[in-house]
Order: structure tokens, then C-alpha cells, then sequence
């Protein structure tokens, strides 16, 4: 099942008949209203979503795709009038999977879909999340409440050890050899300077990082503010 996500009329008709008679199941909404209670029946392979939406726009609507684990993985081809290089980066950047900048031939929307599809296919889905911070592994992305986080190798790497095991108590040492190697001969002072700069990108989330007074650190979804 394809959902494509597209307030003109006769373009989402067409792009369902061409989807129809290329072989997918194909559903079509005019706005989010509709999208997300159909999400909640059944779950679509893939989604063809505007960016330029009445209401809630399509930027938002990924945003909240990806904020949860049960949506994360779903791939997504984002569409818009404008085709400029901005709004190219700021959805991929947010997690699309494609873009299609219109107009657009109807063959070139399928070949899209079939390779997204493709890839798709191929990869485990991994997502993880602790509240309001998920993580996708197979995007190497990050949101909390909905938004992307940009992090660094090895913020990332931290923030997995904690998601991986919510509510474990991590001491330094442990973290060191997880995140930096059993090799790494640094201070313990290093991961402390990484749990603080975590906790700052990671705005509203970064208070599930609790510190462990004598020990070292945990993560708890309970205590996010």
C-alpha cells in the first residue's frame, strides 16, 4: 500500500491511477486530517507526502513520522512545487528517503518508489527510543520530539549505550571502553565533557541522562521533563 499526501486534486488522482496500474495498492489524502487515522489501521509500504499541505505541512508530518518507533522505518518521498535546493536539503535533512520536485512524469514517480522500495527492503529495521528521543539506526538519525538532532560520532555512540539499556547504571570505565575503545588511555573527564554536550542537544531529553553520584550515568524516560 502506497499513501500519497498531495492537496491538488487532479495530480493525486493521476499519481494513484499510475501507481494502480503500475501494481500497488494506492490510497490518496488531501490533507494530514485524513492521512493519520488511515495510518493507524494499516501501516503503508511507502508515502508520497507534499511538502505544501493545508494545515499541517509536510515538513511536520515527517517530523512526527520519525519521532516514533512505529513509523520511523516507513520510507518517504517527499514532493513540492517549489523545487529549490533548500527545501531539497531541509527534507532530506529531516529524514526523507527521495525527493521529487514538480512537475514531475508519472514513470519517473514509480522508478523512485521501486528503488526506495528496493533499498528498503534491504535494510533491518533498527529503531530505538527512550521518551522522546528515537533513534534510526538505519538513517543514522536522531529526533527528539519529532526534530533532528545533529550529533558527533561519538555522541551518537554514547547516546545508543544509554537507549540500548534504559535505567542500566553506566560507570566511566564502562563507557570509555564502549565508546572509545578498551585502547583509549583519556581521563574519565572525557566522557563527562560528552555527557554534558549531549544533554544540551538534546534539549528537553537531555534530562533523562541522570548522573549517578560516585558512579556514573544512567537514562530514564520517566525523569524527562
Amino acid at each position: 500500500m502506497i499513501y500519497c499526501v498531495e492537496d491538488d486534486s487532479s495530480i493525486r488522482e493521476m499519481m494513484i491511477y499510475m501507481l494502480k496500474v503500475s501494481g500497488f495498492e494506492a490510497r490518496g489524502f488531501g490533507d494530514s486530517s485524513g492521512f493519520w487515522p488511515a495510518l493507524k489501521n494499516e501501516t503503508p509500504e511507502l508515502v508520497l507526502l507534499d511538502i505544501m499541505l493545508p494545515g499541517e505541512d509536510g515538513l511536520a508530518v515527517l517530523n512526527k513520522l520519525r519521532s516514533k518507533a512505529s513509523t520511523a522505518d516507513i520510507p518517504v518521498i517527499m514532493t513540492t512545487a517549489k523545487g529549490t535546493e533548500y527545501d531539497k536539503v531541509v527534507g532530506l535533512d529531516a529524514g526523507a528517503d527521495d525527493y521529487l520536485a514538480k512537475p514531475f512524469g508519472m514513470m519517473e514517480m514509480v522508478s523512485r518508489i521501486k528503488a526506495v522500495l528496493r533499498r528498503s527492503a534491504g535494510r533491518k529495521q533498527s529503531v530505538m527510543s527512550c521518551g522522546s528521543v528515537v533513534m534510526n539506526e538505519n538513517r543514522h538519525l536522531v529526533t527528539v520530539e519529532g526534530k533532528p538532532v545533529t550529533l558527533t560520532l561519538k555522541e551518537y555512540e554514547l547516546l545508543k549505550l544509554f537507549v540500548e539499556s534504559p535505567g542500566r547504571v553506566f560507570t566511566r570505565d564502562t563507557i570509555l571502553t564502549s565508546v572509545w575503545s578498551s585502547e583509549f588511555m583519556g581521563e574519565t573527564r572525557t566522557v563527562d565533557v560528552h555527557v554534558g554536550t549531549l544533554r544540551t542537544k538534546l534539549g528537553p531529553g537531555g534530562d533523562m541522562i541522570q548522573t549517578v553520584r560516585g558512579v556514573g550515568y544512567k537514562m530514564e524516560a520517566g525523569h524527562e521533563q
